[in-house]
């Protein structure tokens, strides 16, 4: 299991989570998926390491910039 860290900036509610939860949910090998609103903080567990920019992907089509 491999465990990354990013953080969401934008993100101002629970319907916010719930879309960078379901985007990022799609990228290959994402096993798990976590958002804490309050901290912006995105954690992602996946089977194999992740491209940072798949990620990055996700939460642009989600409508929030990844800081990193």
């Amino acid at each position: 299991m491999n465990n990354a860290t990013y953080t969401v900036s934008g993100m101002t509610c629970g319907h916010c989570v719930n879309s960078v939860k379901e985007e990022v949910g799609q990228v290959a090998g994402v096993s798990d998926v976590a958002v804490d609103l309050a901290t912006g903080r995105l954690t992602v567990t996946s089977d194999t390491p992740l491209d940072e920019a798949q990620v990055r992907a996700a939460v642009e089509e989600a409508g929030y910039e990844l800081k990193v």
